[in-house]
């Protein structure tokens, strides 16, 4: 039993690791959505509908791809991404009816 002091220590290292990692994914999150804030007022300027399905399929399916490669599950990389892009199609219908 002369590890056991050794697991809260690493425990700790690995939550520290995941902090800074949740931290880095927030920040990646609200530099891509400050890149769809711009694409939707371009779409609301030209005209274009809020959601672009050929895109997204193209998109998910990169992403699958990227995910596999990374030993993440597609099929939950693939939610992540709907869930994000179901956000980004409601702020464009927002910005295009003025309410942004």
């Amino acid at each position: 039993m002369s590890d056991v002091p050794e697991v809260p220590a690493e425990l700790g290292r690995l939550r520290s690791s995941i902090d800074n990692i949740d931290a880095a994914l927030v920040h990646l999150l609200a530099e891509r959505f400050k890149c769809t804030q711009q694409v939707g007022e371009l779409k609301a300027v030209h005209h274009l509908p809020a959601a672009d399905p050929a895109r997204e399929e193209r998109q998910i399916a990169r992403l699958r791809v990227l995910a596999k490669d990374a030993g993440l599950d597609p099929v939950f990389a693939e939610s992540f991404l709907n869930f994000i892009i179901a956000e980004v199609i409601h702020h464009h219908e927002r910005i295009a009816n003025g309410d942004e």
